[in-house]
């Protein structure tokens, strides 16, 4: 079984071990189409060559980079022409451009595709964004939801296709494993992490106000990420008064990450709803989970279904309630240990890359079994 997947997310090197684990499964050929580039609120993201044994990955030019719904790949129908796949996996949202130009190959082709999306709030789209999506449930052999109220939304506007719930991506344990020394008792405070975009709806702002009245002991806060926020964070922890024990590390490249995460004490993700926006699964939770450091989320989202019982959960917004989750992690080594011990047995249950793949074969070996599948059952992978 050919597959052809066109990601961008896959550009990012730690993501490509899900493609090596998809290429070991049986009868799968896999090739993987991505920009050299993507860029975003965070900054441009370079393609990154980490993970690339047993598939073959393709670079093609994007036009419109930057631009979420309107970007597309001028030379894909030649590509997808001449590697003539199975089935066509579209790592995109269905209201996409990208999306709709893939759907309209394929059905040219008389190939079964596929798409993802995160999408968890149920939005009404203009022309034409409207009309790709039409196009794209109508023509879709199947559907990958990341979150389960992505569901509820596809079910909601019209899409009547199955559907299953699996991650985009899930981590190596491998990879992202725990520090040889175990949490805590390294001498240097609480040390706080937070991981991800410097922008409003992340709730950084947050974490930086429940973190200045911590009072039960030395601790310091490591933000990586870029946006254009940090300016006023930066201005934040000043007023504050915490600017000392703080500090901005940038966006790092994702090989990175896992010592990073080892670095830590707890990772905090303080997402807050917005009126275009929820949080679709917070990956930095399972990222650090698999570390076995301990994690506080909001209750933003996707967050509680992605933490479960392995970590604590506040009210979004609340900083208040925040503060009193930190605080129980600065007193309490033997619940951070404990924490920490949960959040890795959670990801070993539910979120390695090889869960992932073998989910995802499960979705393609029915897509090319029943060629065009119109049945309506669902599977879920929690």
């Amino acid at each position: 079984m050919h597959v052809v997947m066109i990601s961008k997310a896959c550009i990012v090197g730690i993501y490509q071990r899900k493609l090596e684990e998809l290429a070991r499964l049986p009868d799968v050929q896999l090739t993987v189409i991505v920009p050299p580039s993507w860029r975003d609120s965070r900054g441009v993201t370079h393609l990154e060559r980490a993970h690339i044994t047993g598939y073959e990955l393709l670079v093609t030019p994007l036009a419109f980079n930057g631009h979420f719904h309107l970007h597309f790949y001028p030379r894909l129908g030649r590509l997808l022409h001449r590697l003539r796949p199975d089935l066509l996996h579209i790592d995109e949202e269905p209201y996409n451009l990208a999306t709709w130009q893939a759907m309209r190959i394929a059905r040219r082709l008389s190939v079964p595709a596929c798409f993802f999306t995160w999408q968890n709030l149920h939005r009404r789209y203009p022309p034409p964004f409207r009309w790709f999506e039409r196009y794209n449930f109508r023509h879709a052999a199947y559907a990958i939801a990341g979150n389960h109220e992505a569901v509820s939304v596809l079910r909601a506007k019209g899409y009547a296709g199955p559907v299953s719930v699996i991650p985009q991506f899930g981590v190596d344990p491998d990879i992202f494993s725990p520090h040889e020394q175990g949490l805590g008792g390294r001498g240097e405070g609480l040390v706080i992490g937070y991981v991800g975009g410097l922008v409003p709806e992340k709730g950084v702002d947050l974490l930086l106000q429940a973190v200045a009245n911590l009072v039960l002991g030395p601790w310091s806060l490591v933000i990586a990420g870029e946006g254009a926020e940090k300016p006023h964070l930066q201005t934040l922890a000043e007023e504050l008064g915490v600017a000392a024990r703080v500090r901005f590390v940038g966006r790092l490249p994702s090989t990175q990450m896992p010592d990073f995460y080892r670095s830590l004490d707890v990772l905090v993700l303080p997402s807050r709803t917005q009126r275009h926006w929820k949080e679709q699964f917070g990956r930095v939770l399972v990222e650090a989970m698999a570390c076995a450091v301990p994690v506080v989320g909001s209750d933003c989202g996707e967050i509680p279904h992605v933490v479960g019982q392995a970590g604590l959960i506040f009210p979004e917004g609340d900083v208040a309630a925040l503060r009193e989750r930190l605080a129980r992690l600065l007193g309490d080594a033997a619940l951070r240990a404990e924490l920490g011990r949960l959040g890795r047995q959670r990801v070993l249950a539910h979120y390695t890359q090889a869960q992932v793949a073998a989910a995802t074969l499960q979705v393609y070996r029915e897509m090319v079994r029943s060629g065009q599948v119109t049945v309506t059952s669902e599977v879920t992978v929690t």
